[in-house]
């Protein structure tokens, strides 16, 4: 079940604090300013979480990938831990990107994504519901589809 756009708001929010605003305001010693930065990052937050979960695709992935990118910068490739992906922006994510640097995650990536078990995913496998990677895993789109499509907590 997708989050509730007051949920993605909530986390949005709470991660620009803390890793942007917060170390700002110690860098500034407190200045005024960081709480107008505040402000207008509660304001957007709304409007990126209605574009994140609203019916423009287009929109939708380039939000994930400006936040993702700004909130989670690093010179080597996007691995949030597992329980990251359910938490309401992972399960944006997931749905609407599958992972936004990888075309292939492992089994338990996989199974943080759709909220069930390796051996779940391994099942959904071998029944040939979520398509394997040629080089390993599973494709992040099969992921993907399946949420949209099922709607599914749990296999």
């Amino acid at each position: 079940m997708p989050p509730s756009r007051q949920e993605l708001i909530e986390q949005l929010t709470r991660l620009i604090d803390i890793r942007l605003l917060d170390p700002l305001e110690i860098l500034l010693d407190g200045h005024e300013g960081v709480e107008s930065l505040r402000a207008a990052v509660h304001k957007r937050a709304r409007i990126w979480a209605t574009t994140m979960v609203g019916p423009d695709d287009q929109a939708a992935v380039g939000t994930i990938m400006r936040v993702v990118a700004t909130l989670y910068p690093g010179d080597g490739p996007f691995h949030p831990p597992l329980d990251w992906w359910r938490s309401p922006l992972g399960q944006v994510v997931a749905r609407r990107v599958g992972h936004p640097t990888a075309p292939a995650v492992s089994y338990a990536v996989a199974g943080a994504m759709l909220g069930i078990t390796r051996q779940g995913v391994h099942d959904l496998v071998s029944r040939g519901k979520l398509a394997r990677h040629p080089e390993g895993g599973v494709r992040c789109s099969s992921v993907r589809d399946r949420l949209l499509t099922e709607g599914i907590r749990h296999a």
